[in-house]
């Protein structure tokens, strides 16, 4: 069973997500296809990881392997438009790219801008052309990712906005939660998607995460994924190890109780886990 998450928009979106940055080049496709068959449905991807083209081949061969059964409408194909692009020409060019590298599936679910830089007039003009390529049917769901609540509340102020954006990316853990950033979002209807949701791996040992995990007769990394669930979010954990994504999606049998959660979100550094030591 794939469990979603629904967007402001009415679509749904799987949870958890695969994330795809520094997949080698040589292994993105087969690690895409074995998650598939392992139970992921969504996957995260982007101009700047350099394996766009391979993340596609691992899901159009998992749909071409049996298409009665495999479906395309149940795979979540995300990808983002790099900073380098940023504005309405630039970013109509580099759109037309990333739909030819998605051709082999037919479409996109969800486009972000990667980052938002420092350029409000430029921002401003990839919006607009995310917001014609949903209008003509080219790309699903478009969001944002990195973007702070100036930039967000920046986002909501045009005056040509037809499509608040459905998500918006960014770093969360336990350990750096990002709790006012975190409220404006769920105030305003943005799913929120968390990459580094596993803190990079630095704090599996933590004695109250150790506890829960033999409590719920999980792993750390699962009562990690599963403080985000509760949180109202989607982890994206990246791995290419197999045996890992049958794990990372078994969080679905148990709930943290809610003064866990706080327990959890209390450990809050409001430091970057790439800081941590």
């Amino acid at each position: 069973m794939t469990h979603t998450i629904k967007l402001n928009n009415g679509n749904h979106i799987p949870v958890p997500g695969l994330g795809c940055w520094q997949i080698p080049l040589d292994e993105a496709a087969q690690v895409v296809y074995d998650a598939l068959h392992a139970g992921f449905r969504m996957f995260d991807s982007a101009e700047d990881y350099g394996n766009e083209v391979q993340v596609v081949e691992g899901i159009a061969r998992w749909i071409k392997e049996d298409p009665e059964h495999h479906l395309r409408k149940d795979v979540f194909y995300t990808t983002k438009i790099w900073s380098a692009y940023l504005g309405y020409e630039e970013s109509s060019k580099h759109l037309k790219q990333l739909l030819a590298k998605a051709k082999p599936i037919g479409y996109i679910d969800l486009v972000l801008i990667h980052q938002p830089r420092d350029d409000p007039e430029k921002r401003h003009g990839s919006w607009q052309v995310l917001q014609e390529a949903v209008e003509n049917g080219s790309v699903k769901n478009i969001g944002v990712s990195n973007y702070n609540i100036d930039q967000l509340k920046e986002v909501l102020a045009y005056p040509d906005l037809k499509i608040v954006p459905a998500i918006n990316q960014f770093e969360l853990s336990p350990f750096y939660t990002r709790e006012e950033l975190f409220q404006f979002n769920k105030k305003n209807g943005i799913v929120i998607e968390a990459y580094s949701p596993l803190a990079r791996g630095r704090r599996m040992n933590d004695p109250d995460i150790l506890r829960l995990a033999k409590k719920y007769g999980k792993s750390p990394a699962q009562i990690f994924l599963r403080w985000s669930v509760d949180k109202g979010f989607i982890p994206l954990p990246k791995t290419t190890h197999k045996e890992r994504f049958a794990p990372n999606l078994d969080i679905f049998d148990f709930k943290l109780q809610p003064e866990e959660v706080e327990l959890l979100s209390s450990k809050d550094q409001n430091v970057s886990n790439w800081q941590l030591k």
